[in-house]
């Protein structure tokens, strides 16, 4: 019996020894195989691995005026295990930086905490050093082991304008990082504008050096003669659509003012200006101040940072007449000889929709040039309640939203910009829900003058002056014009087709003349480049607001135009002076003296945007 006992013991022994030893061999292939912490650690001892910043893109506008350029500026890295292993003076460090002690404990505890982190690598302490306070640390940077200079780049703003467009490039954060293996800790990408949504093409591609070390740490040179070295792959240089002086006087025109401007060349969709108010200067998002200054302009009531071109959502008001006159002809509810009574409105079963005062009853030319709202109710009405050739109403409805979005409402144009509102055009699903399936054109009758459910925004509204001047079809607006050495994306070459007839278009267009020379566009009769127009008075719970859209010349037009001013009153007040200047200073390449002098009267008409209103 005792022998069993001690043979068991021997086997037991011999169990847990090739236990102990197997557990030893996993734990070394581990280490040596499946793990690169040590190959890391030594490799940090021997080498350097330094990355080469690229050159950001740079961007001009359509005539090669410089518009975002590149400065340098540098940065102040540091090696977490070098500085653990080192023994550096923290007080002289922080006084040649001009930091406290309580940051740099904090800033060397939050480096930690940063997605991706290793100690073994560089991790961004300090960016965008200026050239003074980069001499001083170079200085004594052998003092510090373990810090080290990055130099890189940042940008730089030629002029004050176009700040939403142009957008501007900030540190990544920890989503950023996560989205894109590019990005470390401390790297810069685009946040708004064209910076972020062609920042793949703007940013280029990273280089890297390889140092070699001795066992203090001191860079003796390139690892094999930087054979194992890559270079950086410079960004693309973006040309925009954009007009510079065009830009600008649209800037300076809103002044004073909440609201945008968008001109858009019809034939190609590029957006010529693109102008919202207020709107900062993007030379003030640039270096260590961008945070304070975004969280200042973020505070803001009134929304600076905010474009209103592509994100704002506005009742389009009367410029929208046009596309229920499109509809109504391409549908045969109406003829361009028929006419409809306008007893100072829309006065139906007791339902009363006001107007200015005008000639009754209109064909439709001279009720687009007096901006009739009668004529566009009754054809309305009169769509919607016709069973011959709609079943329900319901599928009235749905046709004519069908009309609506093939013009560019309702849905995301696809400009190369980000935050584009859809805007808002209702079908019959919306109309069940709200009224329980019963309702008809009464019911609706507003959103035949762009009141009531519609909303646009202004860039919407201008693809649809692009969309009459092009007669029945636009190209997708977008305000890069070329990419170095890239074709740009079919959709921004593409044209689009709309629902209604070639027909119809040149009758809205004749209307838009009229309204030029004569009607509610009249302060556009005395330019020569024969100027198309229709204006709009958007009903607001203040003030109401100043719409004007339009394009010149009537034929082969080279300019669309939509201004729209907040609480600016009648159309004619703000939105089509405003839009003949624009007109003017595109088609002539400047204004003229009288001109010159309306622009100068624009520009110091300051609105007061009372709580009321807002």
């Amino acid at each position: 019996m005792e022998e069993n006992t001690h043979e068991n013991r021997k086997y037991v022994i011999c169990m847990v020894a090739i236990v102990i030893v197997t557990i030893y061999i996993i734990r070394l292939f581990t280490l040596q195989l499946m793990s690169d912490d040590y190959k890391k650690n030594a490799d940090s001892n021997a080498f350097l691995k330094k990355v080469d910043f690229p050159s950001r893109g740079v961007i001009t506008d359509r005539n090669g005026e410089l518009l975002v350029y590149n400065q340098p500026s540098y940065d102040i890295m540091v090696v977490m295990n070098e500085v653990r292993n080192g023994n550096i003076d923290t007080l002289e460090l922080c006084s040649t930086l001009g930091i406290t002690r309580e940051y740099f404990d904090e800033r060397m505890e939050s480096i930690k905490n940063v997605r991706g982190y290793s100690r073994f690598t560089q991790q961004m302490f300090m960016n965008q050093l200026s050239d003074h306070d980069f001499s001083i640390f170079h200085e004594k940077m052998y003092r510090f082991p373990g810090f080290y200079v990055q130099k890189r780049s940042i940008r730089q703003y030629e002029h004050q304008f176009a700040p939403h467009v142009l957008g501007d490039i900030a540190e990544a954060s920890p989503s950023d990082i996560e989205a894109d293996e590019y990005y470390q800790p401390g790297d810069y990408i685009g946040k708004q504008g064209v910076e972020r949504s062609y920042e793949r093409q703007l940013r280029g591609e990273k280089g890297v050096q390889i140092l070699l070390r001795d066992a203090h740490g001191r860079i003796k040179g390139r690892y094999k003669d930087g054979e194992l070295d890559r270079k950086p792959v410079p960004g693309k240089n973006l040309k925009l659509a954009i007009d510079y002086r065009l830009q600008e006087l649209a800037e300076r025109l809103l002044e004073g003012k909440l609201g945008s401007i968008v001109a858009l060349e019809p034939s190609t969709g590029e957006v010529l200006c693109m102008a919202s108010s207020p709107g900062y200067d993007p030379r003030l998002m640039v270096g260590r101040q961008r945070s304070e200054t975004h969280r200042e302009l973020s505070r803001d009531p009134m929304k600076p940072l905010y474009n209103r071109s592509i994100m704002g959502r506005y009742p389009p008001g009367s410029t929208f007449k046009t596309t229920q006159a499109l509809t109504f002809l391409t549908e045969g509810i109406i003829t361009p000889q028929t006419a409809y009574p306008c007893h100072h409105g829309f006065v139906f079963k007791g339902l009363r929709v006001g107007c200015h005062g005008h000639g009754s009853p209109l064909p439709l030319v001279p009720a687009i040039s007096t901006s009739c709202n009668g004529y566009f109710c009754w054809g309305l009405y009169n769509m919607i309640g016709n069973r011959q050739k709609y079943p329900t109403v319901q599928d009235a409805i749905n046709r004519w939203r069908d009309y609506m979005v093939s013009m560019g409402f309702g849905y995301q144009l696809g400009i190369d910009l980000p935050g584009e509102n859809r805007g808002m055009i209702p079908n019959a699903t919306f109309y069940d829900n709200r009224y329980h399936s019963s309702w008809n054109g009464l019911t609706i009758i507003s959103i035949s003058i762009g009141q009531g459910e519609v909303g646009a925004t202004p860039l919407q509204i201008a693809n649809l002056g692009a969309t009459i001047a092009n007669r029945g079809w636009f190209v997708t607006p977008h305000v890069v014009k070329e990419v170095e050495g890239e074709d740009l994306d079919t959709l921004y070459t593409t044209r689009r087709k709309t629902l209604a007839a070639q027909w119809a278009y040149e009758e809205v267009a004749k209307g838009m003349r009229s309204a030029a020379l004569g009607g509610t566009c009249k302060a556009l009769a005395h330019y020569d480049f024969e100027p198309c127009g229709k204006t709009g008075t958007a009903q607001n719970k203040g003030h109401d607001h100043s719409v004007f859209m339009g394009f010149a010349p009537k034929d082969s037009a080279k300019i669309a135009v939509a201004v729209y001013v907040e609480n600016g009153g009648w159309g004619a007040t703000y939105g089509v002076p405003i839009g003949g200047l624009i007109m003017e200073q595109y088609l002539k390449g400047e204004l003229s003296e009288a001109s010159e002098k309306k622009a100068n009267d624009l520009q110091n008409k300051h609105i007061n945007y009372g709580t009321e209103e807002r």
